[in-house]
């Protein structure tokens, strides 16, 4: 399957092998193309894990949280975007907008963010596809990611945004017929079990407005999850790519459409896996509903599923972390290649690391959230400072590093039970139980407006 997108990519894009078709597919990107490039960018193998596992601890709250929290930058970027799109018309990367407006101080560090936060967010969705490989076939983790990564990297790499947003809307087809063949078929083997009834009956505080957790974990999830694409690169290289503003809003809110109920249908299926089973690993809570009946032909759409909606999303954020070198580097980097090559040569090394990192199987979910906390941090001060004139970015930057530090402090252990502040500086017995409960909830609520808070305190002063 990866294959086949290598090789159709690199025919395709032998026609297009301009820089600027490589950053922005020359600007000329339609309705349909767009639409169809923005969805499969935005959905990886973790739709497939996350929201479904989220769901198992975090309720009903954690499914609408995280639908909307996926499909809400689509409407924040149709203001955002057309603003960018006037006010820097011939800007390629968000980077390049920051160091327009703010200056080189924070533009340095906003590039270093995203950088770390896009092979984060490269570790998760290899790690995610070589998972769920392993759990169909048995096979090596190493296996999959190797192949994945390396055939995503040669046809990106090669044809850059124009072959990215190709092959996207071949992926979209692919992916988009298996899910509405899986959802039927997980309607069907599951009847009696996949309404609100069922879950209401088996696990009714998933469902209840008294269960604290439905709250904190869909604002958590609808504040991470929203804040970090927003500092996507592959986003805004879409976002510049669109033949027009007109183009651009009616595929954000397309995307926004079918986005939503993607999401939310497969945290629901999170729902009622919980509730047949108390005891089910929560990042396969997906699967255990749709292989229920260990039928061989759904396990092979899984295969195709899963691999379309992973180099659907990878070579995105390869193309991403390439444009971003390429556009931006040299301001950052003192370096005797040319762009290219220096862009060629850090994405291999990143790979090499984004290689190694996901052979060892960690946690999908928490990899993200660690990836979304960054963001987090530093989302508010940077959007808000495009609306004020006169900044000062060191105030900026210390408020992003303040929030980010606060917010790791109460970041939870993958087990979700204790934090570096709680638990490990002082014993959880001297806070409160709803802190300790909490955690996560309140460490995003700390990075998010932890920095506006002193940003806004420094300006009174």
């Amino acid at each position: 399957i990866s294959l086949f997108f290598v090789i159709l990519g690199i025919f395709y894009s032998k026609n297009f092998l301009d820089l600027n078709n490589y950053l922005l597919a020359n600007r000329s990107v339609k309705t349909i193309s767009l639409t169809m490039s923005l969805v499969a960018s935005a959905l990886g193998t973790w739709i497939l894990f996350g929201p479904a596992s989220a769901a198992t601890w975090g309720g009903i709250g954690a499914v609408i949280g995280y639908a909307l929290g996926t499909a809400a930058p689509f409407f924040f970027l149709i203001y955002l975007g057309k603003t960018f799109r006037t006010k820097y018309p011939q800007a390629k990367t968000l980077i390049e907008v920051i160091n327009l407006h703010f200056g080189n101080k924070l533009y340095k560090f906003i590039f270093l963010l995203s950088i770390f936060y896009m092979i984060i967010f490269l570790i998760a969705e290899v790690t995610a596809v070589s998972l769920l490989v392993k759990y169909l076939s048995g096979n090596d983790l190493w296996i999959t990611s190797l192949i994945v990564l390396l055939c995503s990297m040669i046809y990106t790499l090669y044809g850059g945004l124009r072959i990215s947003i190709f092959t996207d809307k071949i992926q979209f087809i692919f992916f988009a017929f298996i899910l509405l063949l899986t959802f039927l078929y997980l309607f069907s083997i599951q009847p009696n079990h996949f309404n609100f009834n069922f879950i209401k009956q088996n696990k009714p505080e998933l469902l209840s407005l008294n269960y604290i957790n439905n709250f904190t974990a869909g604002l958590t999830f609808f504040i991470a999850v929203s804040a970090t694409n927003l500092f996507h690169q592959g986003n805004w290289q879409r976002v510049y790519a669109a033949q027009n503003n007109e183009t651009l809003t009616n595929s954000l809110i397309l995307s926004f459409l079918i986005v939503t109920p993607i999401v939310f249908i497969i945290g629901f299926a999170g729902l009622v896996a919980i509730s047949q089973n108390a005891n089910i690993n929560a990042d396969l809570a997906f699967f255990y509903l749709i292989l229920q009946k260990q039928n061989l032909y759904i396990s092979y759409m899984l295969i195709f599923l899963s691999i379309s909606l992973a180099v659907s999303s990878i070579d995105t954020i390869i193309n991403a972390i390439s444009s971003l070198i390429i556009v931006d580097a040299k301001k950052v980097i003192n370096s005797k290649l040319n762009s290219i090559k220096l862009s060629n040569t850090i994405v291999f090394v990143l790979c090499i690391i984004t290689f190694i990192v996901s052979s060892k199987g960690l946690s999908i979910l928490y990899l993200f959230l660690l990836a979304d906390l960054l963001c987090c941090s530093a989302v508010i001060c940077v959007f808000y400072g495009f609306y004020r004139k006169n900044i000062d970015t060191k105030q900026v930057i210390f408020s992003i590093i303040i929030g980010l530090f606060g917010g790791l402090l109460f970041f939870p252990s993958p087990n979700f039970t204790q934090s570096l502040l709680v638990g490990l500086i002082f014993p959880k017995k001297y806070f409160p139980t709803f802190m300790t409960e909490s955690l996560l909830f309140i460490s995003f609520l700390v990075a998010t407006f932890l920095p506006a808070f002193i940003l806004k305190v420094k300006r009174i002063f």
